[in-house]
């Protein structure tokens, strides 16, 4: 072949080859999802932006799993070019785990995907046995756990803070239900009534739920999100047979501070 029309042709490619990547960059239309994963029950967020509003045109948007329809939809645009459609992941059409699509179109060759996963409520994995904590000279004692969304790696005594850390694998958001032996740990005012708890996921402090009250124990309920690996739960008193060799301590250390100011002040007479 003459090398001029080998030159002649590579500035088409070049050319040719820009204008396609410049077609396939530009889009009419984004979509984004609030969050990538849901559980059976969640709301899902779906929302997007056009750049260029063409009248009173929706967008279309179509909801896949493996191929197949979940959900369909039309949406009005803001005269701003922003638009939202919320979808509540329930019914007859979720009952897979796994990957969705959010597909939306808008006019003529203007589309936008988005992913996110899902399971329904029959996959995920609930766990309800006893962890035996190791209390270290005090023994062991055990707590009843169910927890849903990971699994618990340790439960550890902080004496120190009056606490129970519990260590977990959160491979997904849950909740994780705890029945505290009163004998071991507690939260308690002056008068000896209950108090309230204070829980920290990963040093961040978290409301909990508490609706059984035994008189041997309290169960209390924390949820916690995916990825999150420490809960410390706070009270006023952890392993009471420590608290006592603390008071013990601290009065032995009363009573010598005393005496030896006594012989100090006698001398001096």
């Amino acid at each position: 072949m003459d090398s001029r029309i080998v030159y002649a042709i590579i500035p088409l490619l070049i050319i040719s080859t820009g204008v396609v990547f410049a077609q396939e960059s530009i889009s009419l239309v984004s979509v984004q999802t609030d969050d990538n994963h849901y559980d059976e029950g969640d709301t899902i967020v779906i929302s997007g932006n056009i750049s260029t509003v063409v009248g009173k045109t929706p967008v279309t948007l179509q909801l896949f799993t493996e191929g197949n329809l979940v959900d369909i939809a039309q949406i009005i645009v803001a005269q701003d070019g922003t638009y939202s459609h919320t979808v509540l992941a329930e019914g007859p059409l979720w009952n897979k785990q796994g990957e969705y699509i959010v597909r939306v179109s808008y006019g003529e060759g203007n589309i936008a995907e988005s992913e996110f996963t899902y399971t329904p409520k029959s996959d995920k994995i609930e766990t309800t046995t006893n962890f035996e904590v190791d209390a270290g000279s005090h023994g062991t004692f055990d707590v009843e756990y169910t927890i849903i969304g990971g699994t618990i790696k340790d439960m550890i005594v902080d004496s120190e803070i009056f606490a129970l850390i519990v260590q977990i694998d959160a491979t997904d958001e849950g909740t994780i239900s705890l029945d505290l032996p009163r004998e071991f740990i507690g939260a308690e005012k002056q008068n000896g009534k209950d108090d309230t708890f204070i829980i920290l996921i990963d040093g961040v402090e978290v409301a909990y739920q508490e609706s059984v009250v035994f008189s041997e124990s309290r169960v209390i309920t924390i949820n916690f999100e995916q990825n999150d690996s420490d809960i410390e739960i706070i009270g006023t008193y952890v392993i009471p047979e420590f608290g006592s060799i603390v008071m013990i301590i601290l009065m032995v250390g009363i009573m010598m501070t005393v005496i030896v100011t006594r012989n100090r002040f006698q001398m001096r007479i």
